[in-house]
C-alpha cells in the first residue's frame, strides 16, 4: 500500500469517480482510505447536549484502496506508484508513467546501497 496521508489521489470507481482530493487517514489494517469530500453520508443525529440543533451530520466514509490512484503533477493524472532503491540505499516511491520521485519510504541501508567503484591509483 503505497498510498500516505496527505497523498492526492483520484478516485477510479464508484459513485465519485474521476474526483481528486487529499488523504485524510489510511487504514491499512483493512485497506481503505479516508478522502476529503469523497462517499460522503448523512448521520442522523438525535437532539442531545452535545448537539442541541440535532439533525443530520454529513461525514466522509472509507474507500478501498485499490479505487485510487495517485495523482502525479507532473503528469497530470493519476498513476501508478513502484518503489524503488537510491544508490544510498535509501527506498522511495516513484511514478511509473513518468519516473518522477513521490518522497521516501525507508532511511538508508548499508546493505542495499551501491558499491562505489574503486578509485585507481
Amino acid at each position: 500500500m503505497l498510498i500516505r496521508t496527505g497523498d492526492i489521489v483520484e478516485v477510479i470507481a464508484g459513485a465519485d469517480s474521476g474526483v481528486q482530493n487529499r488523504v485524510i487517514k489510511v487504514d491499512r489494517g483493512s485497506g481503505r482510505a479516508i478522502v476529503e469530500g469523497v462517499a460522503r453520508v448523512y448521520k442522523h443525529v438525535r437532539r442531545s447536549q452535545k448537539y442541541p440543533q440535532g439533525g443530520r451530520l454529513s461525514k466522509e466514509m472509507p474507500v478501498q484502496l485499490s479505487n485510487l490512484l495517485y495523482f502525479c503533477s507532473s503528469c497530470g493524472r493519476g498513476v501508478r506508484l513502484g518503489v524503488r532503491f537510491r544508490d544510498d540505499g535509501s527506498k522511495e516511491r516513484f511514478c511509473k508513467r513518468c519516473d518522477t520521485p513521490a518522497g521516501d519510504i525507508a532511511p538508508a541501508k548499508a546493505a542495499y546501497a551501491k558499491k562505489q567503484p574503486a578509485k585507481g591509483n
